[in-house]
């Protein structure tokens, strides 16, 4: 929540008068009671007449700590110093921080830019009150909300480490981008559960403490634990197709930007969302590393900044892993059925480029191609009968199938 109140001209004309009437009493009394000193008089004067000094936050943190910092970057010069005086402050508790800037409004949102790149601050609940002030000093005085002291703070820093050591010891720092997001991605997927009565549940506490949250919990993990690992990732902010309001994050991989929604690889989420849902399904990878034209079939940023451009689809989970078809033969896809029972494994994925493609191979794959995999199971198996479960996702351009063994 933020408002804006101007003193107006004429008030401060008025506190200034009032305020000059009682200088002259002070200047009269005082200078009969050191008789009439004058440079003591024009001391005491200058004194009185000087304007408060507004206690502006002080600011220590440098810019080399969070240049790299996606929002931050999308600031001037004068609204990157309200920026680190609105971070200092809250990571300090402060309760009522006072900032260059005399606009509420864009205050506020600096205010939501600074909790944006910081997923580590989770004691502040992202509302505020704004007051700006306009006179012979622009400022502003923000009063965040608070969750936490600072005595909790500590205990909950220390009850989480535990679990974000453990996360970190498992991927080497000699891993590649790729690599790193990947495991990320699969370690939250694997050790959250999406439950919308979680406590804490806007924060990163919900997931290293409870293991329990939802899109922002999920999004603000990854951003951290990536950041710590040293790869650019940020956090986004939108509604969903079905007009929900959402979250997920921009990284850059090898030098390109894509995007990544940890949250809607997780079965559990999609099942919440009255999906269907089968029970051998693990992971979906729709969104681990998708270009604008995927994210945007069922996503939409907020306008709140420009974002960069993802193009490409180049370190997708599908493509990496050659589960993806930006065209279609029926030979190559039964191949790479036949390689996946081969193996032994699960599932089969045909992922398509667009849905013109998706819609081409579609009668083929189901009348043609899983029947010969599946025969191709019978044989190496020494089946009687074969069993399959599929899933058909048109509005993801996929078709996975789970094979039974025995």
């Amino acid at each position: 929540m933020s408002r804006r109140r101007k003193k107006k001209g004429c008030l401060h004309t008025f506190v200034a008068l009032g305020g000059f009437l009682c200088l002259i009493i002070a200047v009269i009394s005082i200078s009969y009671g050191i008789g009439k000193n004058a440079d003591v008089v024009k001391k005491i004067e200058k004194e009185l007449i000087m304007p408060k000094k507004i206690p502006y936050q002080e600011v220590v943190i440098s810019e080399d700590e969070i240049v790299q910092k996606f929002y931050y970057q999308q600031l001037d010069e004068d609204e990157r110093l309200v920026y680190r005086e609105i971070l200092e402050g809250i990571q300090d508790n402060v309760d009522e921080i006072y900032i260059h800037i005399a606009d509420a409004e864009r205050a506020n949102k600096i205010f939501q830019y600074v909790l944006k790149d910081s997923p580590d601050i989770f004691w502040c609940d992202g509302t505020i009150s704004a007051t700006s002030y306009e006179g012979e000093e622009d400022y502003t005085i923000l009063q965040p909300t608070y969750s936490y002291d600072e005595t909790a703070k500590e205990a909950m820093n220390a009850e989480m480490a535990s679990a974000i050591d453990e996360c970190l010891a498992g991927i080497s720092s000699e891993s590649s981008e790729y690599q790193k997001i990947l495991y990320v991605y699969e370690y939250i997927v694997n050790t959250v559960d999406y439950d919308l009565a979680a406590p804490d549940n806007q924060n990163i506490y919900s997931v290293f403490r409870h293991q329990r949250s939802v899109c922002a919990g999920y999004s603000k993990a990854a951003q951290y634990l990536l950041e710590r690992l040293g790869v650019f990732c940020t956090y986004v902010t939108g509604t969903t197709s079905t007009g929900q309001n959402h979250a997920w994050n921009l990284v850059k991989c090898e030098g390109d930007y894509y995007y990544v929604d940890v949250t809607w690889g997780d079965p559990v989420f999609q099942a919440s969302e009255g999906e269907e849902v089968s029970q051998l399904q693990n992971i979906s990878y729709d969104y681990m590393l998708c270009d604008d034209a995927e994210l945007l079939k069922s996503h939409t940023p907020d306008n709140d900044t420009e974002l960069p451009p993802c193009t490409k689809m180049d370190r997708n989970y599908y493509v990496m892993n050659g589960m993806y078809y930006d065209s279609y033969d029926g030979n190559t896809a039964l191949q790479r059925m036949n390689d996946v029972i081969a193996a032994g494994g699960n599932p089969s994925i045909l992922k398509f480029a667009d849905h013109d493609l998706y819609s081409q191979a579609h009668d083929d794959i189901f009348q043609n191609v899983i029947k010969s995999a599946a025969q191709t199971l019978a044989d190496k198996y020494g089946l009687t009968e074969v069993r399959y479960q599929y899933m058909d996702e048109p509005e993801n351009n996929k078709i996975t199938v789970y094979w039974q063994y025995d």
